[in-house]
């Protein structure tokens, strides 16, 4: 007899529909799979046979194939375990499950037939959805993942048993409730609140103005000012995530399988630090399965970079596509993926090797020719793709032990979160969200500037020899600065403190 469930296949972050169509004859006992099934999906024979045993259902005798349709679409990963079981269950009428074809399916069995869960479980359920299947069976830890989503009927399990008796209506399970996305945000709290940093005024307010554009930021200062910890707190002082943000930022995680078991869909903003030591397929993406990279998994968050001279120079050059376009694309042997990477670039770096040159309290032990070869690690094209770039100097022991607490992140967050709110009104038209990702189109429609503000950064352009997207990004900072101060205009005064940012490439750089 012939039975037929239903799973879907990740294709990166997408959810493919896969027909698990499984056939019960008699004769000479055989298992064969056929679809282009991984190791991963091959090896499920073995914990399928032993979790029909382990439940209560025999493994019939007799030729068994199993095909995976589309059969030209590879089928990685384990969540073919519970479909495949419950195919082989009705195909050898052991029980009679109806409407097999209006459900989805998904779960790694156990051998005693316990549910484990599944990686990529919201990408299925969400293109589930998009199919017209409003019905899923899975593991009961992979529940939290999807509650979010409307429209839905969730069944979590906890075994093979309790699916099946669901399936057949012997014992059919409750639906598990579902939450709104705005009961998760009320119990999200940053990790790091930017009143525990001392003085640092003027990196602060680049702080704000990055948060407020969703602008890249390179702070450079000497060892122990303080870089990587307010590098850390610009999460707590971005907006909080839109429904939308959470489910593509989550859908990495789980594709990635970094989720924890239980989890729900991420409220807080990703922060990635990864080492120097990077490669660039772990920052990019890639593998031979074209898996995301830190950039992707900093989607809607920030990657920060510390110590930035010492990552290989291929890596990152590597960087500036994704960057430029907001989206990773990985091509591999074994397959192609496309990963959204629109996140903000933060990035810390020494003067020098010692990082003391041009401290006022330590002298720097480098020579020129050090320095110099030390610096240009950090190419043209990649400085011109961050807008602020700032110096951070080490804080006086007074400021550090001063009693008047610093503006808190909740503070500041406010004044981001309003002038956010302008960009998406302002920019809804081009379908952006903060002033960063504003093409040439966009900036010429929506960022005019008086005849005051366009001979002084003219002049700007001339003198410091300012690069054509340089040019561009000065102006998307003069406007994220007007919004932070509720101004409909660009003013001379927004256009001079956005060059102000753009004033250390001539003397780190020379350019």
């Amino acid at each position: 007899m012939l039975a037929r469930t239903l799973c879907f296949a990740l294709q990166g972050v997408d959810g493919r529909p896969v027909w698990v169509e499984t056939d019960v004859t008699g004769g000479m006992g055989s298992f064969s799979m056929v679809g282009l099934p991984d190791t991963a999906v091959r090896e499920s024979k073995d914990r399928v046979t032993g979790a029909l045993r382990n439940s209560g259902f025999a493994m019939p005798g007799g030729k068994i194939t199993v095909n995976l349709s589309p059969a030209d679409l590879k089928k990685e990963g384990a969540a073919f375990d519970l479909p495949i079981a419950v195919s082989i269950i009705a195909a050898s009428r052991q029980a009679a499950l109806p409407q097999l074809d209006k459900t989805l399916l998904l779960g790694e069995l156990s051998l005693d037939g316990t549910l484990s869960p599944v990686r990529g479980a919201l990408s299925m359920v969400i293109a589930a959805c998009q199919q017209g299947i409003d019905c899923v069976v899975l593991p009961l830890e992979n529940g939290a993942e999807v509650q979010s989503l409307s429209g839905m009927r969730i069944y979590p399990a906890r075994n093979l048993l309790e699916a099946v008796n669901h399936l057949s209506g012997k014992m059919p399970l409750s639906a598990q409730i579902q939450r709104n996305y705005e009961d998760s945000l009320s119990v999200s709290t940053p990790s790091l609140d930017l009143s525990l940093v001392r003085g640092q005024q003027g990196a602060r307010r680049a702080l704000e103005i990055a948060a407020a554009g969703g602008h890249n930021l390179l702070m450079i200062g000497v060892p122990g000012s303080g870089k990587t910890m307010l590098a850390r707190c610009l999460p707590g002082i971005l907006p909080q995530m839109t429904f939308e943000e959470a489910c593509e930022t989550t859908r990495i995680h789980s594709v990635a399988g970094l989720l924890k078991p239980g989890q729900g869909l991420m409220t807080e903003r990703p922060f990635r630090t990864p080492h120097h030591a990077v490669s660039a397929p772990a920052l990019i993406g890639g593998g031979t399965d074209a898996k995301p990279g830190e950039i992707s998994l900093a989607h809607n968050g920030v990657l920060f970079l510390d110590e930035l001279p010492e990552y290989a120079p291929h890596v990152l050059e590597a960087l500036r596509q994704p960057l430029e376009d907001g989206v990773a694309t990985i091509s591999r042997v074994r397959g192609k993926a496309q990963y959204l990477s629109r996140c903000m670039l933060v990035a810390g770096m020494n003067p020098c090797p010692c990082g003391y040159y041009g401290s006022r309290t330590r002298q720097c032990h480098c020579g020129e020719p050090a320095i110099r070869k030390y610096l240009s690690r950090i190419s043209g094209p990649l400085l011109d793709r961050i807008d602020l770039q700032i110096e951070v100097d080490a804080v006086p022991v007074s400021e550090i032990t001063a009693s008047a607490p610093s503006e808190d992140s909740a503070t500041v967050r406010a004044r981001v979160q309003a002038a956010r709110m302008l960009q998406l009104k302002r920019l809804s038209a081009h379908h952006l969200h903060c002033n960063a990702q504003m093409d040439g189109a966009a900036l010429r429609e929506l960022c005019p500037l008086s005849s005051q503000a366009q001979q002084l950064l003219s002049r700007a352009v001339e003198k410091m020899g300012i690069s054509m997207r340089g040019y561009t990004r000065i102006i998307k900072m003069a406007r994220t600065i007007a919004d932070l101060a509720q101004e409909h205009e660009i003013s001379p005064a927004h256009i001079a403190e956005a060059i102000q940012y753009r004033a250390l490439d001539s003397k780190y750089w020379g350019g």
